[in-house]
């Protein structure tokens, strides 16, 4: 999709979207449920608001499945509260280690727990960075020794990027850039694609535009456009994919806030 489409769109939402405090929310359970669906949960959407809005589990659901919503739902909650008190503050250090890990904790918060390797302890539910290799199908990630080395520089990195952008398109590519700079080092011994696309919503939050979603239904592209660019270095195809995924989700809450 185009970019001047895309500010369109930005533009429709963001108009239709002011004052609606309640409809952010239902904006909430729609990128948990897409999110969670894409690391296995089996809850329905429906489901998804159910559980957030009134409580309601599903007996013949696994219980992990409804601690993976609810979790991401007070990340997702946390990256929006933290996001809107730094745009009061411009200028300072916006992405750091503690920040990443306190992410990675809210989204293992129910789920997490230690983890034992050859080289000591760590804890999934504390945001602990691994000390284990580890593998998503036939992709394998860097060494754990080589991890925080790498978020050092992703951190100053990603600021750099941010402070930088200025369009709406340098913005959204400094966002999907960090999703996908954070998901291929893969620090944490699980909910590293939470996480990652939890701080893509940050970034776009503290830029002023409305948040991204990954949707479920789209997610073998997804994986497909991330390995391409692995396989060509080169970010086009990825910034392509997401700019199509941004498109679909604005369209579709335009839609909804229009009725």
């Amino acid at each position: 999709m185009k970019i001047q489409e895309i500010e369109t769109l930005i533009q429709q939402f963001q108009y239709l979207a002011q004052g609606r405090i309640d409809f952010r929310k239902y904006a909430y359970y729609a990128i948990t449920h897409h999110s969670t669906a894409i690391e296995g949960s089996t809850l329905t959407e429906n489901q998804v608001v159910d559980l957030l809005e009134y409580g309601k589990t599903v007996p013949d659901k696994p219980f992990s499945h409804h601690l993976m919503a609810y979790d991401h739902f007070r990340a997702l909650e946390f990256v929006v509260d933290e996001a809107e008190k730094q745009r009061s503050s411009p200028g300072k250090i916006k992405i750091t280690l503690p920040f990443l890990q306190e992410i990675a904790a809210h989204v293992m918060h129910g789920t997490g727990g230690p983890v034992n390797t050859a080289l000591g302890t760590y804890d999934t539910s504390k945001g602990d960075l691994r000390l284990s290799s580890v593998r998503a199908g036939s992709r394998s990630f860097p060494d754990a020794k080589k991890v925080p080395d790498l978020l050092k520089s992703f951190c100053q990195d990603t600021n750099a990027q941010i402070l930088a952008a200025m369009t709406v398109e340098q913005k959204l590519q400094a966002a999907f850039k960090a999703h996908f700079d954070l998901v291929s080092i893969h620090p944490f011994g699980d909910g590293n694609g939470r996480s990652s696309r939890l701080l893509m919503n940050y970034i776009q939050t503290l830029l002023g535009l409305p948040m991204s979603v990954v949707f479920v239904s789209d997610r073998f592209p997804y994986i497909e456009a991330l390995e391409q660019v692995r396989r060509e270095e080169d970010m086009a195809p990825f910034y392509d994919f997401m700019m199509g995924q941004y498109g679909k989700f604005l369209a579709l809450e335009i839609a909804e806030l229009a009725k």
